[in-house]
C-alpha cells in the first residue's frame, strides 16, 4: 500500500466512532504526514522529536496527506506516528494548525494559517463555502475530490473489512452534475445573525444554515448553489421581505423558546404528465398563524413553479422540522418525481433521494449488482426500504418485492407510490430491524436477493445473523458508510468467531458512487455472493 493510502486508512480509522473500530485495535495504522521543521513565523511552533505527542494549545506545522472520516484532512507526526486530524485541510497542503482537541488515539487541530496551499485547489464559487460546512471541499478541484473518497472505500475495507484484494473495489462513479443537484434544502430562522471569526453576535434576525458544530448560531444566507435556480428565487423572495417590521414575523429563539418561524424548507420535483420542475415550500413554526404568512405566500407564489406551500406546525421546543399538524396555505399537498420510468409523490415529511439525477445512475447499478433473471420468478426483500423506490423500480422484473421499514410514514408512503404507478407484486411491513426476534421472516418467503440499505450505523448483528442463517443466494448491501459497510461485509464475509459466528458470503464488488459532491459523504453498492 502506498503512504498516501495507509494515510488514509489510518486517519479514517482513528477517528471512527468506537462502535466501529473497538472490535480491533491493532488496526490502528497511522498517516504518512509530517511536522516541519522550519517554523515560518515568530510564534512558537513545536518540531517533533522521537518521544514528542501534541498537547492542547500546541501549534504545529503539519503536511496533510488524505482526507479521512467526514472529510477532515489527515496529518500525523512522522517520529511517532500520532494523528491529527484538521478540518478544512487538504492533502499536499503544509499549514499552521494549533491543537484543538487531544484524545486517546489521536488529535484535533484547528487551520492557522496555509503555507502551502494543495496543488489541486480551486477558488469555491460559493461565497459561503468556508463556513457554512455543508459543502466544504468547493476548493478542491473535483477530479481529486473522488479520487480520494475513492481511496477511503478501498482502505476501510481492506483494513476494516479484512479483504485483501484491491481489485474488490472499481473505480468511483462520478457526478455529472456537481452543483444545483439537491432536490431538498432545509433553512433555519435565529434571532441573532452569526458572524465568523467575530466572538459577539451580530444584531438583525437570520435566515440561513447552521453553523458547523452549532444549535444555536445561524450563518445568513441569500442562495445555496446546491439547489435549483427556481428554489433559489423562492429563498430570494423571502429574504427580501420577511424581516419587514410591518409584517410582524419573529424568528424562534432557541433559548427563550419564543418566536414564531422555524424553519424554512424547500422541495423540487418533476410533474409526472408535463415534466416540468415543482417547487414545494413548507414553512415550520410554533403555532398556526396563517395570516401572519399570507403575505409572504402571495410573494413566493409569483415564481411559476412553486405549486405547493405548506405549514407544519412544531409547537415543542424540539429543533425537528416535523410538525404535529401540517396544513395546505396554497396549491397541493404534494409534489411528485420521476425515477426510473415510475412516478413518486413527496409530501413535506416524506424522504426521497436528495439527488434523482445520480439516484437514476445508482439504482440503475443496484439493477445490475441483483441480477434478476426477468421471468418473474425471484423474491426479493428489500430491508430499510424506505418510501420503497429501490425495491418497486425492480417490481417488474421480480416474482413478489417485500419491504421492510422502521418508519410509519415511509410505509405508507411506498405502499401508495405502488398504488401509483399500478404495482401489485409488493408488500411493505414496519418494523424495527435493530430489533428482531426469531419469529423475524415469517411475514415473507425466502428471498432470492436481498437489498439492505441501512443509515449511517449499519446493520444490527441480529440482522447480521439473520441474514448468514438464511442464506439467500445473493446481498445488495448499500451504504452510505463506508467504515460500517466494510465492518458488516467483514462480519457476512468472514465472521465474528467471538460471537460463534461464521460467515459464508464472498464479496464480488464494491462500487463507489459520488451521490453529493463537494461533501465528504460517499455511496457503495456492494455485491455479495453465497459463497
Amino acid at each position: 500500500m502506498s503512504a498516501a493510502a495507509s494515510a488514509a486508512a489510518g486517519g479514517a480509522i482513528a477517528s471512527l466512532p468506537h462502535y466501529i473500530r473497538s472490535r480491533r485495535p491493532f488496526l490502528f495504522f497511522t498517516t504518512r504526514c509530517c511536522s516541519s521543521a522550519q517554523p515560518t513565523s515568530t510564534s512558537t511552533i513545536t518540531r517533533a522529536n522521537p518521544t514528542f505527542f501534541p498537547k492542547k494549545g500546541q501549534t504545529i506545522e503539519l503536511v496533510c496527506e488524505s482526507l479521512g472520516f467526514k472529510g477532515k484532512g489527515v496529518c500525523k507526526v512522522e517520529e511517532t506516528g500520532f494523528v491529527l486530524m484538521c478540518d478544512r485541510a487538504l492533502p499536499g497542503e503544509r499549514f499552521l494548525g494549533r491543537v484543538s482537541r487531544k484524545k486517546s488515539s489521536y488529535a484535533e487541530v484547528t487551520k492557522l494559517k496555509t503555507i502551502t496551499p494543495h496543488h489541486d485547489k480551486v477558488e469555491p464559487p460559493c461565497e459561503y463555502s468556508s463556513h457554512c460546512g455543508g459543502c466544504k471541499s468547493q476548493n478542491l478541484l473535483y477530479e481529486s475530490q473522488i479520487k480520494y473518497k475513492e481511496q477511503q472505500v478501498r482502505d476501510l475495507i481492506l483494513k476494516i473489512g479484512r479483504f485483501s484484494e484491491e481489485s474488490l473495489v472499481k473505480n468511483i462513479v462520478p457526478c455529472e452534475e456537481q452543483f444545483h443537484y439537491r432536490n431538498k434544502m432545509e433553512f433555519s430562522f435565529g434571532t441573532d445573525r452569526w458572524v465568523p471569526n467575530v466572538e459577539e453576535k451580530k444584531e438583525g434576525f437570520a435566515l440561513g444554515l447552521h453553523a458547523p458544530g452549532f444549535f444555536d448560531k445561524i450563518l445568513h444566507v441569500d442562495k445555496c448553489l446546491l439547489q435549483s435556480e427556481p428554489a433559489n428565487k423562492v429563498l430570494a423572495i423571502v429574504q427580501e421581505s420577511w424581516m419587514d417590521p410591518d409584517l410582524g414575523l419573529e424568528p424562534y429563539n432557541v433559548h427563550t423558546h419564543k418566536g414564531f418561524l422555524k424553519h424554512f424548507m424547500l422541495r423540487s420535483g418533476r410533474n409526472s404528465e408535463s415534466g416540468l420542475a415543482e417547487i414545494m415550500v413548507n414553512f415550520v413554526t410554533s403555532s398556526y398563524k396563517p395570516d401572519l404568512l399570507e403575505p409572504l405566500v402571495n410573494k413566493i407564489i409569483s415564481v411559476p413553479q412553486v405549486v405547493s406551500v405548506m405549514n407544519n406546525v412544531n409547537s415543542s421546543v424540539g429543533p425537528t422540522s416535523v410538525g404535529e399538524k401540517e396544513y395546505i396555505l396554497y396549491g397541493k399537498s404534494n409534489i411528485s418525481e420521476i425515477l426510473r420510468g415510475l412516478t413518486f409523490q413527496i409530501s413535506a415529511n416524506s424522504f426521497f433521494q436528495t439527488n434523482p439525477k445520480q439516484a437514476e445512475v445508482l439504482y440503475g447499478i443496484i439493477e445490475e449488482c441483483v441480477g434478476l433473471k426477468g421471468d418473474k420468478s425471484e423474491i426479493i426483500l428489500d430491508l430499510f426500504c424506505g418510501t420503497g423506490t429501490i425495491g418497486l423500480t425492480l417490481a417488474k422484473r421480480a416474482k413478489h418485492v417485500y419491504g421492510y421499514e422502521v418508519v410509519a410514514q415511509a410505509v405508507a408512503d411506498a405502499k401508495r407510490n405502488a398504488e401509483i404507478n399500478g404495482i401489485v407484486n409488493s408488500t411493505f411491513i414496519q418494523g424495527d430491524l435493530n430489533k428482531i426476534t426469531d419469529s423475524f421472516g415469517k411475514e415473507f418467503p425466502r428471498p432470492d436477493v436481498i437489498i439492505s440499505d441501512p443509515n449511517r450505523p449499519g446493520m444490527h448483528l441480529k440482522l447480521i445473523k439473520y441474514l448468514l442463517q438464511i442464506k439467500a443466494p445473493r446481498i445488495v448491501y448499500v451504504s452510505c458508510n463506508p467504515a460500517t459497510c466494510a465492518r458488516d461485509l467483514d462480519y457476512l464475509c468472514h465472521g465474528l468467531e467471538e460471537k460463534g459466528i461464521r460467515g459464508c458470503y464472498r464479496l464480488k464488488s464494491v462500487i463507489p458512487v459520488d451521490m453529493f459532491p463537494h461533501t465528504p459523504h460517499i455511496e457503495c453498492v456492494c455485491l455479495l455472493e453465497l459463497a
